[in-house]
């Protein structure tokens, strides 16, 4: 079992950077390819960013291509979302998740996900 944790959400104006983190619990995190995603109220979980488990490639909705980075610190057991010149638009629930098998825009290919972190970003 692998438990993961969000945390780094808050309210921030537009135009404002955050920086989630996402750190999980299990000694094979490096084995993990790891993924963000996003739900606001009232729709669909969406696809933010992926890395793949050593780190090496990453993937990102078009949306944040540009204002977002996701990085990994395998020796921390932990993952980042970097989001910068945030939007009214990114309010939402942040989710990381694990999975064993990238496959980076399809939720379902992650088994294990956080509990969330809320974004909130004031026009």
């Amino acid at each position: 079992q692998v438990r993961l944790v969000e945390s780094g959400g808050g309210l921030v104006q537009a135009g404002d950077s955050l920086r989630l983190s996402c750190a999980a619990s299990t000694r094979t995190f490096s084995s993990f390819g790891m993924g963000w995603f996003r739900q606001a109220p009232g729709k669909e979980r969406d696809f933010v960013a992926a890395i793949t488990s050593n780190g090496a490639r990453t993937y990102y909705a078009d949306s944040m291509k540009g204002r977002f980075t996701i990085s990994r610190d395998n020796a921390k057991n932990t993952v980042y979302l970097q989001m910068n010149t945030l939007k009214f638009e990114d309010t939402a629930v942040y989710y990381c998740a694990a999975a064993w098998a990238l496959v980076p825009q399809l939720s379902s290919a992650y088994p294990y996900w956080g509990q969330g972190t809320q974004v909130t970003v004031s026009s």
